[in-house]
Order: structure tokens, then sequence, then C-alpha cells
């Protein structure tokens, strides 16, 4: 798209950090991307258009943000961090002059925002904190309908739940809520070189793509009830665990038997499309009455 960034190197991200003042904090899951090559790989996996809007989460010191802005017509970032939003704006207008207009800053916890400025964004690209990858990455699948793709960095074990299929032993609850929204597939690996500080574990690359739920007269709250009530007691029959949510055992194998699903069988072996099957038989006044005790 003509305009280029300098992109950030190990010297570069340490220099920057020790000039903000900052030190990567746990608490907010910092570990900055310090290999040039590495944020030229997630751009190019996350399959941009030149008419792309982007939000990405957590930002930093601007390592990807410098890499997404020549590809895609503009980022917003979305920064948790005072000092690490305030400063991006200079790093972008230093490394990528021709660029900066492209950049939107907003300083917020992304599992809190309903919007973002500007035109409707289209991709989530981002370099996720381990301990809030998955609900962040649902909140704005929800929050931001108009989002058709993402592609996140995440903790490698993270990674592979976010795509498991069903009978997989890391099948669970963002295996299946991720699957409301679309398609969920591994990207490619990340090693702990690329990062400062390392982290003690792998990380892996997740590309997703939007599609329509499965058809169902359930809301997204009411299948999402019923996932949780599945996997809170994985090792329990559906029959047995879905009890609390139908109001007992027999009502809770008459809404499974309405759905077409066998009370005994368990959560891990359903798809998203069974689950919102059960949700519209549940305890909203739309269901089955039980038969017997």
């Amino acid at each position: 798209m003509g305009e280029t960034s300098r992109l950030l190197g190990p010297s570069d991200v340490r220099e920057l950090a020790a000039r903000l003042g900052v030190r990567p904090t746990k608490t907010l899951g910092q570990n900055f991307v310090i290999d040039a090559n590495t944020v030229r790989r997630i751009v190019r996996a996350a399959r941009l258009s030149p008419d792309d809007v982007v939000v990405e989460v957590g930002p930093g010191l601007g390592s990807l943000t410098l890499a997404l802005l020549p590809e895609v017509r503009r980022v917003v970032a979305v920064e948790v961090d005072a000092v690490l939003a305030g400063a991006l704006p200079a790093t972008v207008a230093d490394r990528a002059p021709g660029l900066a207009d492209r950049l939107e800053v907003v300083h917020a916890d992304a599992m809190k925002i309903t919007d973002v400025p500007g035109p409707p964004p289209t991709a989530l690209v981002a370099n996720l904190p381990y301990n809030v990858a998955v609900p962040v990455v649902l909140h704005l699948l929800a929050a931001l309908p108009s989002l058709r793709s993402a592609l996140v960095m995440v903790q490698a074990e993270v990674a592979d739940r976010m795509v498991a299929p069903p009978g997989d032993k890391v099948y669970g609850v963002p295996s299946v809520k991720l699957a409301w929204f679309g398609e969920a597939r591994r990207a490619g690996p990340v090693g702990r070189a690329v990062f400062w500080p390392a982290p003690n574990v792998d990380s892996g690359l997740v590309a997703f793509t939007r599609r329509e739920p499965p058809p169902t007269t359930a809301t997204r709250e009411e299948v999402f009830a019923v996932i949780d009530a599945a996997f809170a007691q994985r090792r329990k029959t559906l029959r047995a665990a879905l009890a609390g949510w139908a109001g007992s055992a027999a009502a809770a194998e008459a809404a499974l038997r309405a759905a077409g699903v066998d009370p005994r069988s368990r959560g891990e072996a359903l798809d998203v499309a069974a689950f919102a099957r059960i949700a519209e038989y549940g305890p909203s006044g739309r269901g089955v009455e039980p038969e017997g005790p």
C-alpha cells in the first residue's frame, strides 16, 4: 500500500520500555513480541485486505501495530495500560509517520468495550494475554458483530482448546462457544524466544472465520447457559449435569430426548448445534414437561 513501517527489534523494544519506565507485569499478562519476523508472520496469517479495519487488543509497545498499519485501512488499538496507550501514537509517528492517521488508540479494558470509534471493525488481530484470551475473543465477537475474522496469538494449550472438535480430550467450553460464532483453526506454532520476557510456555496462532450461528429459537445466552452447565461437571452424564439447569434430572432428560440427544451422553460428545437444540427445551417456558420423576 506504499507506506511502510520500521518494525521494532529486541533492542528497540527494551529501549522503548526503559524510556517509558515500563516493566512487563504478570498481572496484565504482558509478554512483548521482540521478533519482527513473527509479527510479519502474524499479519500474513491474518489474510487481511487493504479495506480491513482491525481491532488490536493489547498493542503494548507497538510491535504488531507497526506491522499491521501498512496493510489495512485502519487499526483501533485497545490498550488497558495508560502509559502504553499514551506512548503508542508517538511510536507510530516516529516509525511510520505516513501511516499515523490510520491509528486510533482506545485506552480501555477490552472486556468492557461495547463498540469502537470509527467505521465498523472487520478483523481482530492480537497477541492476547494468556489469562484472558478466550473471554476477550468471545466478548469481542459478541460485542462487535461486524468482525468477520480473527487471528490471535495465545498459549499453545489455549489454542488447542479453542480449535478442538467434539470428542477431543480438550474439547470444552471455549471450543463450543467459539463454534457458535464460527470456525477456528490452528495457524501455526510460536516459540518462546520471540517474546520479552520469554514465557515458560509455547504459544500458537489461531485463525477464526465468522459464520452464522446454528439455526435455533434459543438465544445465545440460553445456549451458553446449557454449555456452562454441561461442562461444569463434565464426568457426569448430561441427564445429571443439566439437572440444575433444567430444574430436575427428569426435566433434563425430557429436554434432552426432545432435542434428540441421548441423556446418557456427555458434553464433550456434542457439537454446538446439539447444545442449541437442548436450549430450546430448557426452563424458559418453551420446553417439554417431564414424563415422570
